[in-house]
């Protein structure tokens, strides 16, 4: 079974604008389902495609299930099922041990938008913030992908 244990924050966006920056990655990804308790996601990372079912959230943690797929199939299964969706830049930054900061700058409705997530091992695992963290908001929906999605940021 996956398990996904995540949190999320805004960055404050002139101390993050003023890191030197890793490899970054295009990611571009629709909702086959959104609902509250489910939601299928295709997702294309630079050249590869993915298929995602996601469960209700518990807490930070939620079911979570990832499989790769031909781009050339999630290309054709956004187009077709589901056109809109989010875009985003994604950096993958160290944050000690075996975590990583993955730090989203979206683009298009969503423009303007910088979300950092990390993922974690268990729910009271304890890690640092760097200093161009903000506000905590992983029980905040609205910056959801899914959420994002359909009610774009720009829009608030």
């Amino acid at each position: 079974m996956g398990i996904e244990i995540e949190r999320k924050f805004l960055v404050k966006q002139a101390l993050w604008e003023a890191l030197p920056k890793p490899d970054k990655k295009h990611y571009r990804q629709g909702y086959l389902l959104n609902e509250q308790d489910t939601v299928i996601r295709i997702r294309i990372a630079g050249d590869q495609g993915y298929i995602t079912i996601k469960g209700a959230a518990s807490g930070i943690s939620r079911l979570e299930f990832e499989y790769a797929i031909p781009k050339s199939e999630a290309e054709e299964m956004l187009a077709h099922f589901k056109p809109e969706g989010t875009n985003k830049t994604r950096y993958r930054i160290p944050a000690g041990g075996n975590l990583t900061w993955e730090v989203d700058e979206f683009h298009e409705a969503n423009q303007g938008l910088v979300v950092a997530e990390i993922e974690l091992i268990s729910e009271d695992q304890t890690f640092d913030l760097p200093e161009w963290i903000d506000v905590e908001v992983t029980a905040d929906e609205r910056y959801s992908n899914s959420n994002l999605a359909v009610f774009p940021y720009t829009s608030w």
